[in-house]
């Protein structure tokens, strides 16, 4: 599929799945009019691509842990280097620290709905 269509079909920009390619993420096949050509994985592998990127992550991390996303890899080299496991973790750390306050905000907003409903059910006072 064209780039177009990945677009359509994950909603995520042209611009940003060229950026995506640039940072190494995705690597389509050319055709021989030069047009990017998108395998049918390329649909998931964007969706969790974004995902990562949502949760924060930057890109050059993405790279070094997306193919291990399904499993081990070939790509793992056999000692990975001492920073790339600390950079890992610090991101870990960090997601970690995102996902506490995600949860401490949706449950703040389940106290207000509830106390909301509650007030509602009473009617005027």
């Amino acid at each position: 599929m064209r780039i177009g269509e990945l677009s359509r079909m994950t909603g995520i920009s042209v611009r940003a799945l060229r950026h995506y390619e640039e940072e190494g993420l995705i690597s389509p096949e050319r055709r021989d009019n030069g047009y990017r050509d998108f395998d049918a994985d390329a649909v998931e592998q964007v969706r969790q691509i974004r995902a990562l990127v949502e949760a924060g992550l930057p890109t050059r991390i993405i790279r070094e842990v997306l193919p291990h996303l399904d499993g081990p890899a070939d790509l793992m080299p056999e000692v990975p280097c001492a920073w790339m496991l600390d950079e890992v973790a610090r991101q870990r750390d960090q997601l970690d620290r995102r996902i506490g306050c995600l949860t401490r905000n949706r449950d703040a907003l389940d106290a207000y709905l509830r106390a909301a409903r509650a007030a509602a059910e009473r009617g005027p006072a």
